[in-house]
């Protein structure tokens, strides 16, 4: 019988989970039911199967399943799409009283997200006993009290709910009474004893019953507890309550002390049977701590701070007793009045840091709100700063996302702290709020950018090898590997340009080098181009154009073009007697390789056979007499003249003149080197061609003469007419014009006459060619340089 009992509600158990299970599939949330007290792994169900979705699909959207408070009771294989049990349920210690017992969870998917709202309906069994408080229950009952009187017990209290609660109250076998099961305005049923036949002290002063609570589960469970009536004398009016039922609501932030209600209660009788004391009357343990009852007033104050989000309601049932033991009932209802007095709850199921710059709109964050307070002081607004590039969206009730709205730009900001504020609808309104830290990690999207577009550097000349000269600097806005500069050298624009062995960069920090001397005369000035590159992928770059400028060095001493210095014979200038002072005698000229100020050159009378008889100009070389000559003046004359730039230090050169004193031009006069007096003597025939070759001369000098004068009398007629005089015809030698330029004055045209057959090609000399010369003497008309033309190679002025 037993055994058919046990299948049978085991067979109703399975019924009603697969009819709970059909009506969950047919609301528009899943609903699922777990009986209580099973095993962990117990399978749900499958998941994937409710939602329509493929067995890989979980797995592939990185499927998971989040419920209230973050305690994860169910998992997820995300491989077959099951659903199973976490750990073990008590429907009793999750759920208390509430019926029915409701876990609600969501499943989660990512890639695109998407949520599905779902509940778990924990189902109670019977593995709790009905438990009596007391031991032992004492009651007194006159024996004045007549048949039907009733008096009611204290409850059994039973942790199962529904059919697995107490069902029934059962009194052991006697003559005088029998117990009714009786159901209160919650739910929950008590005892009440009813007498059937008279009480007769005298006969039976007391009696001992066994009450058994009895719960309708399968198989049923029971308590008991002792039941001792005792049988009081006559005292036949008992207390009466001038309500049977007080009803009050307090709100829930009460203080302590603070009066619920006072309750009142006459008795008829006098004397001592009159005097009435008030108590709580079968309360369970948690009234017993929440209220307190003044026994002579009748007042019930707050014992305990009230908790609307733990307990609603309170049923106290009062008792009030004269001093004849009999009694008067009452229940006082005591509504819990919501107050605002919980924050909203922030709880965080995902959460993506750092996310990529430049992505576009990105799910951040995925959290849930919640409020323990109910109606309008549990509704929610969620909110963020204005100012921040992410949007909020709530894609389940009280269910939010946190995503970008626009894409990132590291270099703008790398950091954003978002403040995730929620806010009730309660009075006063409560808030909540929680900071997170957005990192933006970087993308290579900004190339190195050089502090200048063109860098001009300055080297002496002469500089020593591997020398740093300067350095290029260009910056990264990027950050990690895609900062790291790399300098290189671009390829010339000028192929001519032996740029690989002139400068070398370093790569790390950009230093320059010359890798060997540089010359300015060789090389004054040189451009090429300098790439700077990031080490991100795709690698940007940037370049910079770099001039190097060779500042001049003074390595050239100046260099005589007129007169050369060489072995041959030297040059010789033949000077008239008759000239005065300021004759042009010839002009030094000279150059320098280098520039600016260091090749300015200066000229300087070194040593003179004669002081004071010649002088040189010091800006432009020109060799003038410095006076009258006259008889007593030596016919020949060696000058040595310096010529000196203006470095540091100076440099100089030094050229030799030999100056040739005659009378007129009827002698001849060619330059003959100076040789030694034995070589002078060692061959007389040599002396008596020069006499031969002297003798011609002097006829051909007559008829030089002759053409001297007439030059005269033309090169006087352009001077009236301010015109130069410029000889013409066939000059023999080469002729070298210089005007203009480096030291030479604008004032002169120099011809350079050449020997014929001369295998040295030395200058003769050079001469400036002057339109007309005016005499150092006011007045004078004399043309002191009239210029002439021989066979002999060589002009004489």
């Amino acid at each position: 019988m037993e055994d058919s009992r046990k299948v049978l509600c085991r067979q109703r158990q399975v019924i009603l989970f697969f009819l709970l299970l059909g009506l969950s599939l047919v609301g528009a949330e899943p609903s699922y039911s777990v009986v209580e007290e099973t095993v962990g792994s117990f399978f749900v169900t499958n998941l994937a199967t409710d939602l329509g979705l493929g067995q890989k699909e979980l797995s592939r959207r990185g499927a998971r399943v989040v419920s209230t408070g973050n305690k994860l009771r169910l998992h997820l294989d995300v491989e077959t799409g099951d659903l199973m049990l976490n750990e073990k349920l008590d429907r009793e210690e999750l759920c208390s009283d509430t019926e029915p017992c409701v876990l609600r969870f969501q499943a989660l998917l990512e890639n695109p997200l998407e949520f599905f709202q779902a509940e778990l309906q924990v189902i109670d069994i019977n593995d709790h006993a009905p438990v009596f408080t007391d031991k032992e229950v004492l009651l007194k009952i006159s024996e004045s009290s007549p048949p039907g009187t009733t008096f009611p017990l204290k409850n059994a209290q039973d942790m199962d709910i529904g059919r697995n609660n107490i069902e029934n109250y059962v009194i052991s076998s006697n003559a005088h009474f029998r117990v009714l099961t009786r159901k209160r305005s919650d739910g929950r049923k008590y005892p009440e004893l009813v007498l059937d036949k008279a009480l007769d002290r005298e006969e039976e002063p007391g009696l001992m019953l066994i009450l058994t609570a009895q719960d309708g589960g399968s198989p049923p469970r029971s308590g008991t507890v002792q039941v001792h009536i005792e049988v009081v004398d006559t005292n036949d009016n008992a207390p009466e309550f001038e309500q049977s039922l007080y009803q009050v609501q307090v709100p829930e932030d009460s203080p302590i002390g603070f009066l619920i209600v006072r309750v009142s209660a006459t008795d008829i009788d006098i004397g001592a049977n009159g005097e009435i004391s008030y108590s709580l009357f079968q309360v369970s343990e948690e009234i017993s701590k929440t209220f307190e009852v003044n026994p002579k007033t009748g007042e019930i104050r707050l014992k305990k701070q009230l908790d609307f989000e733990t307990i609603q309601s309170y049923e106290v049932n009062m008792e009030a007793r004269d001093a004849g033991s009999f009694s008067g009932k009452c229940s006082v209802l005591v509504q819990v009045m919501d107050v605002n007095d919980n924050a909203p709850e922030i709880s965080i199921s995902a959460f993506t840091s750092p996310i990529p710059e430049n992505s576009p709109e990105t799910v951040v964050a995925v959290f849930s709100v919640s409020d323990l307070d109910s109606d309008e002081n549990g509704k929610l607004g969620c909110s963020i700063q204005d100012d921040l590039p992410f949007l909020l969206k709530s894609s389940v009730e009280n269910i939010y996302t946190l995503g970008t709205d626009r894409p990132l730009d590291r270099e703008s900001r790398s950091e954003y702290n978002v403040t995730i504020t929620v806010r009730d609808l309660g009075t006063p309104r409560l808030k909540t709020q929680l900071s997170v830290t957005i990192l933006v990690s970087d993308v290579n999207d900004n190339a190195p950018t050089f502090f200048q577009s063109s860098y001009t550097l300055f080297v002496r000349e002469n500089n020593s090898p591997a020398l740093h000269i300067g350095s290029v600097s260009a910056t990264d806005r990027d950050s990690g590997t895609n900062a790291q500069v790399t300098y290189s050298l671009l390829p010339p624009q000028d192929p001519h340009l032996p740029l690989a062995s002139l400068i070398s960069i370093n790569a790390d920090n950009g230093h320059l080098f010359a890798l060997r001397s540089l010359d300015y005369e060789a090389l004054p000035a040189f451009e090429f181009r300098v790439g700077a590159a990031d080490a991100g992928s795709p690698a940007l770059s940037s370049e910079a154009l770099v001039r190097v400028v060779v500042v001049d060095d003074n390595d050239n001493s100046p260099f005589v073009l007129y007169p050369l210095q060489n072995g041959s014979a030297p040059c010789t200038e033949l000077v008239p007697r008759t000239a005065e002072a300021g004759y042009l005698v010839t002009k030094v000229v000279a150059v320098d390789g280098d520039s600016g100020q260091n090749a300015w050159l200066s000229y300087q009378l070194l040593k003179a056979t004669e002081p004071g008889l010649f002088s040189v100009w010091a800006h432009n070389g020109e060799v003038r007499t410095a006076r009258l000559l006259s008889e007593r003046d030596a016919v020949k004359h060696r000058l040595v003249v310096l010529v000196k730039d203006n470095g540091e230090p100076p440099m100089s050169a030094t050229v030799t003149l030999h100056v040739l004193l005659v009378d007129g031009f009827s002698q001849p006069y060619l330059p003959l080197p100076e040789v030694d007096p034995e070589e002078a003597q060692a061959d007389s025939l040599t002396v008596y061609l020069v006499i031969a070759l002297a003798s011609v001369s002097s006829l051909f000098l007559f008829s030089v003469l002759l053409f001297v004068a007439v030059r005269l009398c033309r090169r006087n007629s352009a001077a009236s007419v301010n015109r130069f005089s410029v000889p013409k015809g066939h000059f023999p030698g080469h002729l070298v014009e210089v005007s203009g330029t480096g030291t030479l004055s604008q004032n002169y045209r120099y011809e350079v006459c050449l020997t014929r057959g001369s295998e040295t090609s030395e200058f003769k000399f050079l001469k400036p060619i002057l339109p007309s010369f005016q005499s150092h003497s006011p007045g004078s008309d004399t043309e002191e340089n009239p210029h002439f033309r021989n066979d002999f190679g060589f002009s004489l002025q």
